[in-house]
Formats: structure tokens, sequence, C-alpha cells
């Protein structure tokens, strides 16, 4: 019994030696941006996944990403959207998926993004979906856009597929615009180049600018499904 009692004091003792050593290490290399106490059971699941899958890039990327989330957390919208939209722009390379993950569409978490350094258009709008999310923005006013961008280039005007975050500050009122082609947020009056398609949130499907009969964009897109269960495993809420 004695003996018994010793032992699980040995192993919890060496229990939180382990984790006070991760947790300083990780403070030594300034790595955190939150001090421990403050960090939640979800933020250190995602800091270990990162560690487990990307090593000490993925810690910085993921830890960056937190600091970004607590640095813009009270401050006006306008801002929020600038510093997200410029976070995810300025960090990530723009590659296409059958480089990245060697599938025709894969859709990214945001920790799977912030890992690989890289993405493509539906990356980028995810990614930056969650970080606005996570700040408090209501989903009814963020919607994922399926375009058809009108492309100068050197061999001429193209159109392609492409996918916009498009922000609505009221229901009625033309979208904000935010990009992985262009660092400036506009309204989407003034991007002549995009032509909308659908769009779509995890509570609507929207097409032609109106909600699609039994239009649960979570049922009817598996791709939107998968990366949203996936998401929630990685620990993001």
């Amino acid at each position: 019994m004695i003996r018994t009692v010793i032992d699980r004091r040995q192993q919890t003792s060496e229990r939180y030696r382990f984790i006070l050593g991760g947790v300083l290490v990780l403070i030594i290399t300034g790595l955190v941006a939150l001090s421990p106490l403050a960090m939640t059971a979800n933020q250190t699941k995602m800091l270990q996944l990162a560690d487990e899958r990307y090593g000490k890039t993925g810690i910085y990327a993921v830890n960056s990403w937190l600091r970004l989330q607590n640095e813009c957390a009270s401050l006006p919208i306008d801002q929020q959207l600038d510093r997200v939209n410029s976070f995810f722009n300025e960090r990530t390379r723009y590659v296409d998926d059958r480089l990245t993950w060697g599938q025709d569409d894969y859709w990214a978490t945001p920790l799977e993004t912030l890992g690989m350094g890289q993405g493509d258009c539906e990356d980028f709008s995810f990614a930056k979906y969650v970080t606005l999310h996570l700040l408090g923005v209501p989903v009814e006013k963020l919607r994922l856009t399926y375009v058809r961008a009108r492309l100068t280039t050197i061999d001429g005007i193209r159109n392609q597929a492409h996918m916009v975050l498009s922000y609505y500050p009221t229901p009625d009122s033309p979208p904000l615009i935010l990009d992985s082609l262009r660092s400036e947020i506009m309204p989407a009056s003034q991007r002549s180049d995009l032509f909308p398609i659908f769009s779509f949130n995890t509570e609507n499907l929207w097409t032609n600018g109106a909600a699609a009969p039994a239009g649960n964009a979570v049922t009817r897109l598996s791709h939107w499904r998968d990366v949203l269960r996936r998401m929630h495993e990685e620990g993001v809420n």
C-alpha cells in the first residue's frame, strides 16, 4: 500500500517535471505568446500537434497566430480585418494542392496551412475566416465566396476559379473582400475582376445572392464538412 502511494507520487512528480520542462523550453526559445497559465487546453494541444508534425517551424507559426489573436482581440473590426488579411497574405506562399498535398483539391485546416507555410486560395480564405470568428466576428457576417477571377498574365487575360473571404458589415451592405491576390481590402463593388458564383459559411449556402433551398453548406459540401471536422480534432472550436 505504502509502496503504491510512493510510486504514484513519483509518477506524478515526473509527469509535472516533464510538462514544466516543455513549457520552460518554449518560454526560453521565445515561442509562447501567452503565459502558460493563460493558455487554454486547445491552444496547448495545437502547439503539441504543431511540434509533432512540423517541429520548431510549426510551433513558431502557431504561436505567431495565437499572438495575433491576442493582439487583435480588443481592436476595432476594420483593424482586425486588416491585420488578419495581412498576416496570412504575408507569411503564406501560394502553392497548388497537387504540389503541397499530392491531391487535386485538398482543404487545409489553419494548423496545416500555418505548419506548411503554404496553401491555395481556399486555405488562405478558410484560415482568415476561422481567425476572425475566433476574434468574435459573427459567422453571419462572414462568407467564403467562390468567384471567377479575371487575371492579367504575360500571356494575356484569363479566367480562373478562385476563393475569397467576404465580410458583410450589415446584411444588406456590399461585402468587403479579403483576397490572397491583393493586399488591400476593398468593397466588392470595386472588384470588377471578380465574378461571384456562390458563397457559404457554417450556417448557409448562397447562390446568385440568395440562400439556396436546403442550403446548409456543412451537409452539402463534403470538403467543408471534412475540414471542419479535422479542425475541431486539432483543438480549434
